[in-house]
């Protein structure tokens, strides 16, 4: 690439819920504009919803891990490499479509719904917890972070008993300062116990998710990998959405009393979330050949990186777009992505939250922040944003 204009990512967030002004500008000005990568490679951003769809959805852009280059350093990250057998999130069709086919019949959509009464139960047991030891709490801690932890764990057939080790070694899988070793030693720990879970399938069938996908012809490996990837993906993205989104619905209380007035559009209230806060802050996407995109030439083996915060508040899909408006309907946001690599679990995420969120403020009316919203520790540092901590209080009854 010859363009000496690239930049690097703008990462600096005005606001806990805005992402960087520069994306704006960039989208308005250049919406495919030269980006630096961390390691000298130099590729592309692209900030418009229109052609953040078209990557999503063009499979002249490839997902393989070994072609990718990170916009940001990523802590603890090795060269790239092929994805192992299993880890279809970096893998293209038609690798991809095998396993995708497989595991879209264990989350269908009336799978997830049928799982509401077990989602709103666990809710409810740790708000009940958070009751008995409040006024105060962090609702990371006690919220936002166990609910969707024991449901994929109850989903993936992990007994009670064993959850608290898959959840610390997921979260030191995630800690931040890694080392690439510490990385690969909690990914080796992680997948041995996922593999100890595939072989009692493979003795004693079951229903959960890894039970029908025994009955497949994957292999050990592959279903290990499959479980392990599940599993990542289950708990930091709507654990950083419940907190994430309480945080903005406390610091917004006329938007709150929208859903404290109307708590059966639950469901709009949910998908305007996802819209606004981005916590995905890109995807990235190399193209396999030449590409045309919004007047500029992509070269093969460029990576293109993919703004979902700019694309999710591109003025030219959604009115205001820089508002939190809980009664705004219309128009589809990329928060789940886009294209066949659309997020697999996105169902089950919004079962969570559509469960979640209601249940929250009906159970605590005065729920407040318990410092002031820039005391609140930002997620900067991590691939998913949100909040570290959410200390917040109410009034006890």
């Amino acid at each position: 690439m010859t363009d000496t204009g690239a930049i690097p990512l703008p990462t600096l967030r005005p606001t806990p819920f805005d992402p960087p002004t520069e994306l704006a500008e960039l989208r308005e000005s250049r919406p495919v504009t030269p980006l630096a990568y961390a390691d000298g490679h130099q590729g592309w951003l692209v900030t418009s919803h229109a052609l953040a769809r078209d990557v999503l959805a063009d499979r002249r852009f490839s997902t393989r891990s070994e072609l990718l280059h990170h916009p940001v350093a990523m802590p603890g990250q090795g060269p790239a490499r092929p994805a192992p057998p299993g880890m279809f999130l970096s893998m293209d069709p038609p690798r991809h479509t095998r396993y995708r086919h497989l595991l879209t019949g264990e989350f269908t959509v009336r799978r997830m719904r049928r799982l509401g009464d077990r989602i709103e139960e666990v809710t409810g047991t740790f708000l009940d917890a958070m009751e008995r030891q409040g006024p105060t709490a962090d609702l990371v801690e006690a919220f936002a972070a166990p609910i969707p932890a024991v449901v994929i764990c109850e989903l993936l057939g992990v007994a009670a008993e064993d959850q608290k080790r898959f959840l610390d070694e997921s979260a030191a899988l995630l800690r931040p300062g890694n080392s690439h070793e510490e990385t690969m030693a909690a990914f080796v720990a992680m997948q041995g116990h996922m593999m100890e879970l595939i072989q009692a399938r493979r003795v004693t069938p079951t229903n959960d998710v890894l039970g029908g996908l025994a009955r497949s012809d994957l292999t050990d490996e592959e279903l290990a990998n499959i479980g392990f990837t599940l599993l990542g993906a289950g708990l930091d993205t709507t654990a950083n959405m419940l907190a994430l989104g309480t945080f903005a619905l406390l610091t917004h209380p006329d938007q709150l009393a929208v859903l404290r007035a109307a708590p059966e559009r639950i469901e709009q209230v949910v998908e305007e979330l996802l819209r606004f806060l981005g916590i995905i802050p890109f995807l990235i996407r190399t193209a396999l050949e030449d590409v045309e995109l919004g007047g500029e030439l992509v070269r093969a083996g460029q990576t293109v990186t993919v703004s979902l915060p700019a694309a999710n508040r591109d003025p030219g899909r959604f009115p205001s777009p820089d508002t939190l408006d809980l009664g705004r309907t219309g128009g589809s946001h990329l928060g789940f992505g886009h294209g066949v690599h659309q997020c697999l679990g996105q169902q089950l995420a919004r079962v969570e939250m559509r469960a979640a969120f209601p249940a929250l403020f009906a159970r605590f009316p005065s729920l407040r922040l318990a410092v002031a919203p820039d005391e609140v520790p930002l997620r900067t540092d991590m691939a998913i944003y949100g909040v570290h901590r959410l200390p917040v209080t109410w009034d006890a009854r």
